[in-house]
């Protein structure tokens, strides 16, 4: 049985996460700011009024956890606004400042409060988003989205190579175009569907694939 740390789990993708680890008898740590119903049935130890953007309440976390080994961190916890160049105003600034915030401050802080709860052999995986790969982008638009995807992608390449000495490895991790209140559930898969598939490549990536970018699917994606 492992340990496993999920922010954002109480709805969408973290949810499904939380069942998925959940079902196969792993201890599941459920982290988020408002817990639901859907989420304390799911029997994990909900740990709720946690925001990622907020050092204190992560801190405050730290010291809950006391020295709770920790095999597997999920960093989940994340937010999409639609910026449409030309149309970008003070609200849409401070919407792609507050992506910024949550999507790639929020893993840096967390996995930083809780380095202590990490140790060798533990995973760190980052939901990320191919949205954040300069390669794939064929589209344009969603400036705050995609920019802060790809700085936190810079974040976890970083991450693996700083804790690579403690034996921890770290796995950016493409969800799919996951069906969630999200993107209004106009995804191409189910949360259910993702949850099996970022699971196996957190079970079955090496430790040489650490620092790397992952489709759920197994497919390696482009920087």
């Amino acid at each position: 049985m492992k340990t496993v740390l999920i922010t954002g789990a109480n709805r969408g993708i973290g949810l499904a996460l939380t069942r998925r680890f959940r079902a196969r008898g792993d201890k599941v740590i459920a982290v988020c700011r408002n817990s639901s119903p859907e989420l304390e049935a799911t029997g994990a130890q909900v740990e709720a009024g946690i925001d990622v953007t907020d050092a204190a309440a992560l801190a405050e976390l730290a010291g809950r956890l006391g020295h709770t080994r920790v095999d597997v961190l999920v960093c989940n916890a994340g937010i999409l606004s639609r910026e449409v160049f030309g149309d970008i105003d003070g609200d849409g600034f401070e919407a792609m400042r507050r992506q910024f915030e949550i999507n790639t401050l929020g893993p840096l802080r967390t996995v930083q409060v809780l380095a202590g709860v990490l140790g060798e052999g533990s995973r760190v995986g980052i939901i990320t988003s191919r949205m954040g790969s300069m390669a794939d982008n064929g589209s344009g638009g969603y400036y705050g989205y995609r920019a802060s995807k790809a700085a936190v992608n810079a974040i976890g390449r970083s991450l693996a190579i700083d804790l690579k000495p403690r034996g921890i490895d770290v796995f950016l991790l493409h969800p799919g175009f996951v069906s969630t209140d999200m993107v209004d559930n106009a995804g191409e898969i189910s949360p259910d569907e993702s949850a099996a598939q970022l699971v196996e490549r957190l079970d079955t990536l090496s430790d040489a694939d650490s620092g790397s970018f992952w489709h759920a699917n197994g497919t390696p994606l482009p920087w």
